[in-house]
């Protein structure tokens, strides 16, 4: 069994593609409209044919009050995991991103947290090296 796709809910699709692209680093994967319905996905540039992200409208009301009610308490959507948080910290702050947490050293990990203009928190990390 394998993870393909997973999903978050965002609340403007356009905008949303342009984070996680345009900022993130992600590429865009999938994308076509049937209606009023749009299946878009992004993957990471280092694994194209890895996991996929979901970029899901939050059209649900139950989707929405959950993503706000996350967002409220400052609990991430997501976690991505970077070879170094610094070093993507500095390159996303130069791209504007807006973090709601500087890098942080926590117990066997460096974190930080920003905000994905979409209505969600991300987390990236790095895990420290064990022996």
């Amino acid at each position: 069994m394998k993870i393909k796709i997973t999903s978050i809910y965002v609340n403007d699709q356009e905008k949303a593609l342009r984070f996680y692209t345009e900022v993130l680093g992600f590429v865009k994967k999938s994308d076509f409209t049937q209606g009023p319905f749009r299946w878009l996905t992004v993957a990471s540039a280092e694994e194209p044919d890895g996991t996929e992200l979901q970029l899901a409208l939050n059209d649900n009301p139950a989707a929405r009050a959950y993503q706000q009610a996350m967002f409220e308490q400052g609990q991430p959507a997501a976690m991505f995991y970077v070879d170094d948080v610094q070093r993507e910290y500095d390159r996303m702050k130069a791209l504007g991103a807006e973090f709601t947490m500087p890098t942080t050293k926590v117990t066997g990990s460096t974190i930080a947290k920003l905000n994905d203009t979409c209505g969600n928190l991300i987390q990236i990390v790095t895990l420290d090296k064990w022996g």
